[in-house]
């Protein structure tokens, strides 16, 4: 990772300096304005679209809807690295410079910036701010908000905006309302999606802070924002309501057209997921999501549902499935050997606790990536993407290169034929049962599963029960603790567990966030997104390559080599995909049902586009 010097700073200092007395640095400007840009090939709504292909561009306005989380907030920034805030604050109440269209793999048009302009190399990016846009407070966006909220979140920050900032070489003023970004090139070729990540960066405003360290703030520190909705009041722990801003500066954009139809919008916290569906049912939250089929067949049975007064949506999505399971911390012993994550991965009998949870309803993931086009085939690589793996060949784990594929059981519940091939592992890997313990070095192998008191914990509880029961089997003791919120974030940021509940979306166009998920520089950083502390040389030229590509068929062998590597590596015991989204919800609720985004529910979809009849 590359630093920047105190000189650098300075340079900072002296550019905005020179901006100050309306001079402005000359720099050639070789591409051409334009209002949107794809990660390959060109955005699909035109210059002046009137609104994005998802949204009611009349829907109504006005009505307050309430959701509900489970667990507790003692902050409202969630751009610092201090406290635990509300997950919907960065989506609903801040912007960025473009925003992203949930209904194309990875596009994005313009928000706070009006145009965008850079190279075929896309080794620099210069946005020009929409005039019209404003702070929460009235004030205008400037120049100078934007070069300060880049050096501030990727200096000072939550991690996960850290390491954009040291793949900027240079960010200055070039114009009236031109930011110009000049990313880093001493090592080669900069990633593709840079220039996309630059666009998604949240603009906050500087003057707020004067005075004020950001990383310090107290909870009524929230910082101000330009989107449509603004925090409004707040009870720790137990509410946060948002209004929405009547004056917000982007109304008439094209972009909004048909979003942000609530005139409230209040977030309810619970203890637990049992009180927060028994709120539901008495009406105090206006929508749930469900992510257990067999309980989703079990609600068509309320008398709401009968009556008409909660209706039950389903969300078909065309995304990859992502990851969804029970992660495994290699850094512990003896989850570093591969053999003993594979015994693990064995037995698991997914079919008999699919069967047993959810009917069998839900189809288990088979990898990373699949159902869509990114995923791995069956079978050995070939062509390009063996030619891809072929140097990481000595690193690579058993099944890489000529097939992996989950183990399958009978559905019964003794799973014989995986818990004998799952013994014989831990028997190659040196472990050896004594009195119905299973030993090595004199010492009892017991592992430690971590879950969170949240929406899910009831279904993964019910999964490690089962497991737990099957795991004996092999002598292995696998205790199950569930902590509040509090205390999984910070166990979690530390890595103490051996294993825990991990979901991942991944998109139809993953980027450089793939090496916050997956990289070995984030292996030992407190706090990283890879869970599972893997250091994969094969992984990172996976992502190098997928970066680096210059076309979609380039791209997408990349990815398919990417997602051998990461199931093959065995991190992860995977369970079922939520391949459709199942929303309960109030009957005055509506959505446009005959034009679903590609990506289906998610974060642009509710509250974003929904809005109320009575």
């Amino acid at each position: 990772m590359r630093s920047y010097s105190f000189q650098y700073l300075e340079r900072l200092s002296a550019a905005a300096a020179f901006v100050s007395l309306g001079v402005f640095t000359a720099l050639p400007a070789l591409g051409q304005p334009v209002h949107g840009i794809a990660m390959y090939g060109e955005p699909a709504l035109p210059p002046g679209y009137s609104a994005l292909p998802y949204a009611n561009p009349d829907a109504p306005k006005g009505g307050s809807v309430t959701s509900g989380n489970v667990g507790g907030f003692d902050s409202l920034n969630p751009f610092a690295t201090k406290g635990t805030p509300p997950w919907q604050l960065r989506y609903l109440a801040y912007e960025s410079l473009l925003g992203r269209s949930w209904d194309e793999p990875f596009t994005l048009y313009g928000l706070l910036a009006e145009t965008l302009e850079t190279d075929d190399s896309r080794e620099w990016v210069e946005f020009t701010l929409n005039p019209a846009a404003a702070f929460s407070d009235g004030s205008p966006v400037t120049v100078e908000d934007v070069i300060w909220s880049f050096e501030t979140l990727g200096t000072r920050g939550h991690l996960r905006y850290r390491d954009f900032w040291t793949r900027i070489d240079s960010i200055a003023q070039t114009g009236p309302g031109k930011i110009r970004i000049e990313f880093d090139t001493s090592n080669g070729p900069p990633d593709r999606d840079l220039v996309l990540l630059a666009g998604l960066r949240p603009i906050l405003k500087k003057a707020q802070w004067s005075g004020t360290a950001f990383e310090d703030g107290a909870i009524e520190d929230i910082p101000i924002g330009t989107a449509p909705y603004v925090v409004d009041s707040y009870q720790i722990d137990r509410q946060v309501k948002l209004r929405r801003n009547p004056d917000y500066w982007g109304n008439n954009l094209g972009y909004r057209r048909g979003t942000g139809n609530f005139d409230e919008i209040r977030i309810d916290f619970y203890g637990d997921d049992a009180v927060m569906k028994e709120a539901f049912k008495a009406g105090e939250i206006s929508y749930i999501r469900e992510f257990n089929a067999e309980r989703w067949e079990e609600m068509a049975a309320l008398p709401a549902v009968k009556d008409g007064d909660i209706v039950r949506s389903e969300i078909p999505n065309g995304q990859p499935s992502g990851i969804s399971g029970f992660v495994m911390n290699t850094r512990n012993p003896p989850l570093d050997d591969w053999r003993v994550r594979q015994a693990l991965i064995d037995a698991f009998n997914f079919e008999y606790i699919n069967d047993t949870l959810t009917g069998g309803r839900q189809p288990r993931i088979t990898s990373y990536y699949s159902n869509s086009e990114l995923g791995m085939r069956p079978g050995p690589a070939s062509g390009a993407e063996a030619a891809l793996l072929a140097p990481y060949a000595d690193t690579l784990l058993p099944g890489t290169l000529d097939g992996y594929a989950l183990p399958v059981s009978d559905g019964s519940k003794r799973n014989r034929d995986n818990i004998r091939a799952a013994a014989a592992l831990l028997a190659d890997a040196g472990w050896s049962v004594e009195d119905g313990i299973l030993r090595k070095d004199g010492q009892p192998l017991v592992l430690t599963v971590l879950l969170q008191q949240d929406a899910l914990v009831q279904q993964a509880t019910a999964m490690m029960d089962i497991y737990a029961r099957a795991l004996e089997r092999l002598g292995i003791t696998l205790n199950v603790q569930s902590v509040d919120k509090a205390q999984y974030t910070v166990r979690e940021a530390n890595y103490d567990f051996d294993l825990t509940y991990m979901r991942r979306s991944l998109s139809l166009s993953p980027g450089g966030e793939q090496y916050f998920y997956w990289g070995a520089e984030g292996a030992d950083q407190p706090g990283s997104r890879n869970l599972m502390g893997m250091d994969s040389p094969a992984a990172e030229g996976m992502i190098h390559a997928m970066l680096a590509a210059t076309s979609r068929e380039e791209f997408v062998t990349a990815v398919r080599a990417l997602d051998r590597v990461l199931i093959s590596g065995r991190y992860v015991i995977p369970i079922h995909q939520y391949s459709v989204g199942r929303i309960a919800h109030d009957a005055r609720l509506h959505y446009p049902k005959d034009q679903l985004p590609l990506y289906g529910d998610g974060v642009g979809f509710l509250p974003e586009v929904w809005w109320m009849e009575d």
